[in-house]
C-alpha cells in the first residue's frame, strides 16, 4: 500500500482476530481476550527510548509517534486489542486551556478554572477536526499499520474527570477544589459538564470515522464522588455520551462500535452503569467478579479487574491469580484487563505472563464448559 493510502480512513486490512469485539458483544469466544490499560507505557524500554527528551503533548500531536507507541506492546505480547496512544487531557486543550506535562509531577494547568466566570475563557464551539485531527490521523495510520491483527480502541476522559483536572490544575487526592464547585456552583458545574459532553461526543464520533473499532470512556475520578453526586454530576453525562454517539453513528450510516465505561472506584454505581447504553463495564480490583456478575444481571459484558500490583508477584502466583479471576467472571461476556493502568516499574516479562495465563486458563475453562 502506498504512503498516501495510509492516511485515508478506508480500505483497512481485514480483521483476523475479533475475539475482543465478540466478547464485548457477549458472543461466544474460544479464549478470553486481554489487553491492558497503559499497555503502551513506560514499563517498556522501547517506549522510554522512543519518548526520551521529547515533550509529552508534542508526541501526542505526532500521528507517526502515536502509531509507533501503540504498536510497541503488540510486538512483544499477544494482546487481543490495541488502544491508541494519546491522553484524556487533549480535550481541555481543545477547549483552549494550556496543559503541560511536568516531568515527575504529571499534568499541570498553569491557569486552572477558579470561579464560574473563568468558563468564559473556554471555547464554546470546538471544531474537533481542527483541534483534535492529529488524534484522528494517528488512529487511521495505526489501523492500517496494525494490518488487521487486532481491533483498535479509541478513548476519551469523562466530563467529571476532565472537569476535576481543569479546576484542580493537576492531580489531586481529594478533588476538593473541583468538588467545591459541585456544592457552591452547581449551575456552572452543569454548564461545564454539558460543554465537555458536547466536545467528547464529537471527538469519539471522529475517532470511529477515523477507524476506531471500540471506544472507552474513562471516569477516573468516580471514587471521589458519593452516590448522590455521581447520579447528578457524572452518570447523566456518561449516559448522554453513549446514547448520542450511537445515534450519530446510525445517522452517519456507520456501524455501531462497542463502548466501554470505566468508572474507577465507582462500585456504588455498578447497577446504574450497567444500564447506561454501554456494552461493557470496566471494573477496578475492589469488586469481586461474581458479585459484579450478579449485580449487573447479564446486561453487559465486564472488563477487568486484576490488581496491577499483582504483577509484582512471581509468574506462578500471577497464573494462580488469573485462574481465580477468570473462574470468577466466566468466559462469556468477559474481557480480561487490570483494574487500573500498568505502572512504570513493572517487569515486561510479568505482563507477558499475565497475558499468557489469561489465554491458557480461559481456553481450559471454555473447553470444560
Amino acid at each position: 500500500m502506498d504512503k498516501d493510502n495510509l492516511i485515508l480512513p478506508k480500505d483497512f486490512p481485514e480483521l483476523t482476530n475479533d475475539t475482543f469485539l465478540r466478547a464485548a458483544r457477549g458472543e461466544e469466544v474460544q479464549h478470553v481476550p486481554v489487553w491492558c490499560m497503559r499497555q503502551a507505557g513506560r514499563y517498556l524500554p522501547e517506549f522510554r527510548e522512543s519518548r526520551a527528551g521529547k515533550d509529552f503533548f508534542a508526541t501526542c500531536r505526532s500521528p507517526e509517534a502515536c502509531c509507533e507507541l501503540t504498536l510497541q506492546p503488540l510486538r512483544r505480547f499477544p494482546f487481543d486489542a490495541a488502544i491508541i496512544f494519546s491522553d484524556i487531557l487533549v480535550v481541555p486543550q481543545a477547549l483552549g486551556m494550556d496543559v503541560q506535562m511536568a516531568p515527575g509531577k504529571g499534568p499541570t494547568f498553569p491557569e486552572p478554572l477558579k470561579e464560574p466566570e473563568d468558563l468564559l475563557r473556554l471555547r464554546t464551539k470546538v471544531d474537533v477536526d481542527a483541534e483534535l485531527g492529529y488524534v484522528f490521523r494517528a488512529i487511521t495510520l495505526t489501523r492500517h499499520k496494525l494490518e488487521g491483527k487486532v481491533p483498535l480502541i479509541g478513548f476519551a476522559g469523562a466530563p467529571w474527570t476532565l472537569m476535576s483536572y481543569m479546576i484542580e490544575g493537576g492531580g489531586s487526592i481529594t478533588q476538593s477544589k473541583a468538588k467545591a464547585w459541585l456544592y457552591r456552583h452547581p449551575e456552572a458545574s452543569h454548564r461545564l459538564l454539558r460543554l465537555l459532553t458536547d466536545v467528547i461526543v464529537e471527538y469519539l464520533l471522529g475517532q470511529v470515522k477515523a477507524g476506531a473499532q471500540a471506544l472507552q470512556v474513562f471516569e477516573s475520578h468516580a471514587g471521589c464522588l458519593g452516590p448522590v453526586e455521581f447520579k447528578e454530576f457524572a452518570l447523566p453525562y456518561l449516559r448522554d455520551i453513549a446514547r448520542r454517539v450511537k445515534d450519530k453513528l446510525k445517522e452517519s450510516g456507520l456501524d455501531n462500535v462497542p463502548m466501554i465505561v470505566f468508572a474507577k472506584d465507582g462500585h456504588y454505581a455498578l447497577e446504574d452503569l450497567s444500564q447506561s447504553y454501554y456494552e461493557v463495564v470496566g471494573l477496578d480490583w475492589t469488586i469481586d467478579p461474581r458479585s459484579a456478575r450478579e449485580r449487573t444481571g447479564g446486561r453487559v459484558s465486564l472488563q477487568g479487574n486484576m490488581d496491577p500490583c499483582a504483577l509484582y508477584a512471581t509468574k506462578e502466583r500471577i497464573s494462580e491469580i488469573v485462574k481465580h479471576m477468570v473462574e470468577g467472571f466466566g468466559t462469556k461476556g468477559y474481557i480480561a484487563n487490570l483494574g487500573h493502568g500498568l505502572y512504570p516499574d513493572m517487569d515486561p516479562e510479568n505482563v507477558g505472563a499475565f497475558v499468557d495465563a489469561v489465554h491458557a486458563h480461559s481456553r481450559q475453562l471454555a473447553n470444560r464448559s
